[in-house]
């Protein structure tokens, strides 16, 4: 038996970073103003490790979706895969050329495009386990997060790149 509605409950899991940050962001708080000088070091501490972790529980919060869509996602050491009613995949994040987000679809998708020619990799953005995505694409180098998070919250019906490898020429070089 719950005293919370479910939710409650679902909004409570999904802001569990960010009001952990809080505790901690109190505790250091109460370390630094309380007993004694002796305690005010790991405060300190923590006031800072609280506020890091009420960020990036921010950011979390504001990239997980819903768990009921189709399919289901698995990120393990760099590979993501996608196990759909339909379609399914994996792709590498060393080999992928570039992450957008199609809202032309509903409900809005991730297209995943491989280095080579085959064919990208469409995950829905509320697919269970999708919540792993946020670590995976954020080890992309040069991957604005904001700029996702924005993008990921928009209502327009249009397709974005949100990230593109760099090509591995310099763009003033000509190739002949």
């Amino acid at each position: 038996m719950s005293f919370l509605r479910a939710g409650a409950r679902e909004q409570l899991w999904r802001w569990r970073e960010a009001l952990l940050g809080g505790g901690l962001l109190l505790l250091g708080l109460w370390l630094v103003a309380g007993p004694g000088y002796l305690l005010a070091v790991p405060g300190y501490a923590a006031l800072a490790g609280g506020a890091a972790l009420i960020w990036l529980g921010a950011q979390r919060a504001r990239f997980r979706d819903s768990d009921d869509g189709a399919g289901a996602v698995q990120v393990v050491e760099g590979q993501i895969t996608y196990f759909g009613p339909l379609t399914g995949g994996t792709v590498a994040l060393r080999e992928l050329q570039r992450l957008s987000l199609d809202r032309q679809m509903f409900p809005a998708h991730w297209r995943l495009e491989p280095s080579d020619d085959s064919a990208p990799l469409l995950i829905p953005v509320n697919a269970a386990g999708s919540e792993g995505l946020f670590d995976a694409f954020a080890a992309l180098p040069g991957l604005r997060t904001e700029r996702m998070l924005f993008e990921l919250r928009k209502t327009r019906r249009d397709a974005v790149v949100i990230w593109e490898r760099p090509p591995l020429r310099p763009a003033h070089v000509l190739l002949h």
